[in-house]
């Protein structure tokens, strides 16, 4: 196991060479540098001049060739240095690091709503297969999953933001309301949370009907082993083959959807993120590329990339815990 671990380890590692190798030689043939990228809207009196122009771009070492860049990035990388933001003149860490919790307060409620929800559908779908209940729950997961999640949240902002303003059933936009900081600790909670049912809403749907789906698709191949008609065959209980014999058998397949998701919490849903004016990763991101912040852009890049990687390396080795015939040797 633990060489395994190691050579994945270090094919991780050039993966991720790569990827940020191939993502920072696109973002740098960009048109526009963060320098240049706003001069249109500003005030041609309080341009910079060229020899400022120069001056800035070798204070942020955009003066050089872009893999000359990249190599002084990851030297900076190597030392636990993310950089310095062009945009937010922060270092990219607490820039990140702001940005993150607002996402997490987000993703971390959808997947566990996701999943606790997922599991007894999927098994409910399974058990009830071709029944006219089972029919009408598969009708409406197809219909929640063919709707687009920025759809779902316009719609949702017109009926509960517009057209129920001022009612006791408003749900506002933002992440907190504008007397946020006058509210005792309880207050805060609530206003918080009030917040956040719409984009959580939006976020969970659409992996629910996925996810209810993923595992009654694996379950019904599962119950037409021999071994469940055996099970059958001795008077166990239905709902012990349901739980305990067949969902067992398909923890691979949803391992393997377990740790995929991994990198989903921290990296935002840029389009919700923006509907309901979320500060989160995935505004962050937007805001990074629309003004050239190359460091900030880089600095997700990695963190998504390294999510992504490990959660495959997750997802492997707690493959030999939910099958023992699997051995990493």
């Amino acid at each position: 196991m633990l060489n395994y671990i190691i050579r994945r380890l270090l094919i991780g590692l050039v993966t991720l060479l790569f990827i940020t190798f191939l993502v920072y030689a696109l973002i740098r043939n960009m048109p526009g540098t963060p320098l240049t990228v706003n001069l249109g809207e500003s005030d041609p009196s309080k341009q910079m001049s060229k020899e400022e122009m120069a001056r800035q771009l070798k204070t942020f070492g955009l003066d050089k060739h872009w893999t000359i860049g990249y190599l002084h990035w990851m030297g900076n990388i190597a030392v636990g240095d993310l950089g310095y933001s062009y945009y937010w003149k922060e270092n990219v860490r607490a820039v990140m690091s702001r940005h993150l919790g607002p996402t997490m307060m987000l993703s971390v409620p959808s997947l566990i709503l996701a999943y606790f929800l997922a599991v007894p559908l999927g098994l409910y779908s399974t058990a009830r297969s071709g029944a006219a209940d089972e029919r009408t729950v598969s009708t409406f997961l197809y219909m929640l999953y063919s709707i687009p999640s920025f759809v779902a949240a316009l719609l949702l902002l017109v009926m509960f933001y517009v057209q129920l303003h001022g009612t006791m059933w408003e749900l506002p936009v933002d992440m907190v309301g504008p007397n946020y900081k006058e509210l005792s600790f309880i207050g805060k909670v609530g206003d918080l949370l009030r917040h956040m049912i719409l984009p959580v809403f939006c976020l969970t749907y659409g992996s629910l009907a996925y996810y209810s789906r993923f595992i009654k698709a694996n379950m019904e191949e599962v119950i037409r082993q021999d071994y469940i008609r055996t099970a059958r065959a001795k008077g166990v209980l239905p709902w012990r083959i349901l739980v305990f014999h067949a969902f067992r058998n398909t923890m691979i397949q949803f391992v393997t959807m377990l740790g995929l998701t991994l990198p989903g919490l921290v990296s935002g849903a840029i389009i919700l993120e923006r509907v309901f004016n979320w500060p989160g990763m995935g505004t962050l991101f937007l805001e990074s590329l629309g003004n050239r912040d190359y460091v900030t852009i880089m600095g997700e890049t990695l963190l998504l990339s390294s999510l992504t990687l490990l959660g495959q390396l997750l997802a492997d080795i707690l493959y030999a815990f939910v099958d023992p015939r699997i051995v990493y040797s």
